[in-house]
């Protein structure tokens, strides 16, 4: 038995099922195609007052980034004009509306890089930068994402069926970034059912930092207690434990919640069109578009937020100071004004940048290792799994989800 094989398997279920509790505040219930409706709104003007679910459609009261927030005023954009100038303005579209304090702030994804503007987001972003360049994502096959693979695929080589979005796409991801803060298999569930309790996730990491900080290893927590910030006075230090943990609980949260979604969505979309699956098989140099069409088509998370810090008029709409500006990145991905057919999954149009991984200084940094994680993922499914197809007698898969969307189960047969 591998120590993959001792992963629990319905609670791996209960975490990344869209529609169980975990994931019912984001909207995971959401079952109609919200394309049609996003089109409409961005024809009849690229920003609209009001949250994107409610002009989706969505009563119920759903939280996500810049979400609640009751008492700011809310404004969505639909086009890609309009959110690739927000995102080309990070100084009056703010990607917090508080200042950081990693050291004696509240310990949280949002308390940490991902907040900060300016030159503090840059000075931070650079420590990590070079663990998530594209060339330095054999790294991360090589340690990692590769062995995984393998050996979630052992795991059902001999059973010529399996299911491939929770047993196989989601385990990828959480494996990955877990192992390479050098948790083992046994805990790498607790610290994804942990994500909303920060506390319990550093009590997890603590021993870890502490000893990498004696005997650095060749891991990404090595990597954060060996860097040095220089501060804005010139004075240059090495990362607290506080800092570590921020850099930590962000990199979880988004290694281990956004990549399995999307590699359900390229595979689904794959095995959907047999004959694009089969044209994938043949020449493995497909592979690359079909998973950069998949970020375009169906971005895993439609939305992110931002917030005004001056009043502007934008767009033809005025948005006051402190109002919170959702954009609608998967609307803007299916733009006309920017693609042909932009409802149609095609692997073979000509390839433009999209708004997958957002867009300005915070561009996703581990967007390159996601990439990698979907690549070798079904890479290797196509390798090992002859004759793989979707389950005739299963429920089909279905795209579900507001603000994080993702396939339900992919019953497979092989061989």
């Amino acid at each position: 038995m591998t120590e993959i094989a001792i992963l629990d398997r319905a609670r791996l279920r209960s975490l990344f099922d869209l529609r169980g509790s975990y994931l019912a505040r984001t909207g995971g219930s959401f079952e109609t195609d919200p394309y049609p409706a996003w089109h409409r709104l961005r024809e009849t003007g690229p920003v609209h007052e009001g949250t994107v679910h409610e002009l989706t459609g969505v009563s119920e009261d759903l939280l996500f980034a810049g979400l609640p927030f009751p008492d700011r005023r809310h404004f969505s954009v639909f086009s890609w004009a309009a959110c690739d100038a927000a995102y080309r303005n990070p100084e009056v579209f703010a990607s917090s509306p508080d200042p950081v304090d990693l050291n004696s702030g509240a310990s949280g994804a949002l308390n940490s890089m991902l907040s900060m503007g300016g030159a503090e987001h840059r000075r931070y972003r650079a420590l990590v930068q070079p663990s998530f360049v594209p060339n330095r994502a054999e790294w991360w096959i090589h340690n990692w994402i590769e062995r995984t693979v393998h050996l979630l695929i052992d795991g059902f080589l001999a059973d010529g069926r399996a299911e491939l979005n929770v047993d196989f796409c989601a385990a990828i991801p959480v494996l990955t970034i877990t192992s390479s803060f050098g948790v083992p298999v046994e805990q790498a569930l607790d610290i994804r059912a942990s994500i909303g309790q920060p506390a319990k996730i550093i009590e997890i990491l603590r021993p870890i930092v502490a000893a990498r900080r004696e005997e650095p290893r060749d891991d990404l927590i090595s990597v954060l207690v060996q860097a040095e910030i220089t501060d804005e006075d010139g004075t240059r230090h090495r990362l607290s434990d506080a800092e570590v943990f921020s850099f930590s609980l962000l990199l979880l949260i988004a290694g281990s919640g956004t990549t399995w979604k999307q590699m359900g969505i390229t595979l689904t979309a794959l095995l959907q069109r047999p004959d694009v699956l089969a044209a994938v098989r043949e020449d493995r140099a497909l592979l690359r578009p079909a998973i950069e069409e998949s970020l375009r088509w169906m971005p895993t998370d439609p939305m992110f937020a931002r917030y005004a810090t001056r009043d502007i008029d934008f767009h033809g709409t005025h948005i006051p100071e402190g109002s919170v500006l959702h954009i609608c990145l998967a609307a803007a991905n299916r733009d006309p004004a920017r693609w042909d057919d932009a409802d149609a999954y095609d692997i073979r149009r000509q390839l433009k940048p999209s708004f997958a991984f957002g867009g300005g200084p915070h561009i996703c940094l581990g967007m390159h290792v996601a990439r990698a994680e979907i690549r070798i993922g079904i890479g290797a499914l196509l390798d090992r799994l002859p004759n793989l197809r979707l389950d005739p007698d299963a429920e089909q898969p279905r795209f579900i989800g507001m603000y994080e969307r993702g396939a339900t189960a992919i019953p497979v047969l092989f061989g």
